[in-house]
């Protein structure tokens, strides 16, 4: 583990190991930045500097555990930028986007180069990601706004919004604390969204919103920039 007095911090959410070590050793050496190893089943309390990141091993914490995880992040450290790593390839990336506010993706086949580089963009404040992954989110975003992947079924922003969040595997009460609504609302509108789609139950309407929307709605937040690197 990195001990160095840098004023920049990355701290790793991986299990100690030689080959842990090794990474956390090189990413020390290349990017000037104090890297500190944690294991997942431990909280993370610490007070962090002002330039700081959490990257996450995938391989140690699902994607479906991404956002219980990140929920637990006491402040300052839920300001952080958080990113992953060992994504495995495209649908992984997109499923680890719409289980946490990620600001950074590095696939399992990354470059420890790149990887370095991608440290640095982050702890500046940009996003970093593929060119691919970039792409298709922004693909989506215009969808989004132009509302062309919204079904002929007469649903409402709110109740896409609704559905963005229910794929995510919010439950009404998260829900409603997103959208500032009580649980009662939020039930009303499940149960008009299920009657428009012909579905009766949570997994009918995921299956549904597989088959007519497609991916997940990414939670990306954005950034100052997107560094693209592939």
């Amino acid at each position: 583990m990195s001990q160095g007095t840098s004023s920049k911090v990355v701290y790793v959410i991986t299990e100690k190991s030689p080959q842990a070590q090794l990474f956390i050793d090189y990413l020390h050496e290349h990017t000037g930045c104090d890297v500190r190893i944690h294991s997942p089943s431990s909280a993370l309390t610490v007070t962090p500097p002002e330039q700081a990141l959490i990257l996450i091993d995938t391989d140690h914490i699902g994607v479906d555990a991404l956002q219980a995880w990140q929920e637990k992040l006491a402040e300052p450290l839920s300001r952080l930028p958080l990113a992953a790593f060992n994504i495995r390839d495209m649908d992984h990336a997109l499923e680890a986007l719409s289980s946490a506010q990620l600001k950074g993706i590095f696939y399992r086949n990354e470059s420890l180069e790149v990887i370095c580089k991608g440290i640095t963009g982050l702890l500046d404040g940009e996003l970093w990601m593929s060119r691919d992954l970039m792409a298709r989110l922004i693909m989506f975003y215009r969808k989004y706004q132009s509302n062309a992947f919204r079904p002929a079924c007469g649903l409402t922003n709110r109740e896409m919004e609704i559905i963005s969040l229910l794929s995510s595997g919010a439950s009404n009460q998260q829900i409603a604390e997103k959208l500032f609504v009580s649980e009662h609302t939020v039930k009303s509108h499940l149960y008009n969204i299920f009657r428009k789609i012909n579905v009766h139950n949570r997994i009918q309407a995921l299956n549904w919103i597989h088959q007519n929307i497609g991916p997940i709605l990414p939670n990306v937040e954005a950034g100052r920039s997107a560094s693209q690197h592939r």
